[in-house]
């Protein structure tokens, strides 16, 4: 959908009342009419990403049809990240980019994209070891794993939400010594409770996502098997 002049200022506009905050917003159509309304962004480190406040979107999908999202790239091109992408890709919606500096715009849309599973650049909540889960049991078992909402450092707050989710999911826990391709294992780095999962995929091998990190294939040595709280076994297998 090409946005009218009128709209791109809206937005635009919008973008550099924000700046340096990425700027967010929805497109809604309401009585034949396209329109823009702005949202909170109440991201952590809101001049690098940005999360639209529930309340917004709510407001806008009573108000109208949701048709896109907006978003501001105050410090880079506007062209889609892999986080972009993989939201993008869950809205059903297309997406638009704008640069308050230099005014140019960016668009992507729903086009199947998906992330391979090694070389992923880590953006939590988005692309994180979770995530990594999801893809893997969907594409190699076509197991479909709810997509739990998680704030950064959920375990330093007392949530244990590994635990609690991947039992909700249908997974159970088995002894170390009984590990077997595709299970889970829940593991806690520098944390009293379980703070990231990795996937045993044989030979003594995991496929991961640490924080910070690219996602990689590992050996699954001493350092990850001395911290793993347990392993899970999903009950299809």
């Amino acid at each position: 959908m090409n946005l009218t002049e009128d709209i791109k200022k809206e937005i635009l506009d919008h973008a550099k009342e924000e700046s340096p905050k990425e700027s967010c917003g929805l497109i809604i159509i309401k009585k034949g009419r396209t329109r823009y309304k702005k949202c909170k962004n109440i991201a952590e480190l809101p001049k690098h990403t940005f999360v639209l406040a529930t309340d917004d979107y709510i407001k806008a999908d009573e108000e109208g049809e949701i048709v896109g999202v907006v978003h501001s790239h105050p410090f880079e091109q506007p062209l889609p990240s892999d986080g972009d992408k993989i939201a993008c890709e869950k809205s059903q919606v297309p997406w638009y980019i704008v640069n308050p500096q230099t005014e140019k715009w960016g668009y992507y849309e729903p086009s199947g994209f998906e992330l391979p599973y090694v070389g992923r650049k880590f953006q939590f909540g988005i692309i994180d070891c979770y995530s990594l889960v999801r893809d893997y049991f969907k594409k190699e078992l076509n197991l479909h794993l709810k997509d739990y909402y998680r704030v950064d450092e959920f375990w330093k707050k007392g949530q244990n939400l590994y635990e609690d989710n991947f039992m909700n999911e249908g997974f159970r826990k088995v002894p170390l010594e009984e590990i077997q391709k595709h299970d889970v294992l829940l593991i806690h780095l520098e944390s009293n409770l379980p703070n990231h999962a990795a996937i045993y995929v044989e030979d003594q091998q995991v496929l991961h996502h640490v924080q910070g990190r690219l996602s990689s294939r590992d050996v699954l040595g001493e350092y990850y098997i001395k911290n793993t709280a347990f392993v899970a076994r999903h009950k299809s297998l």
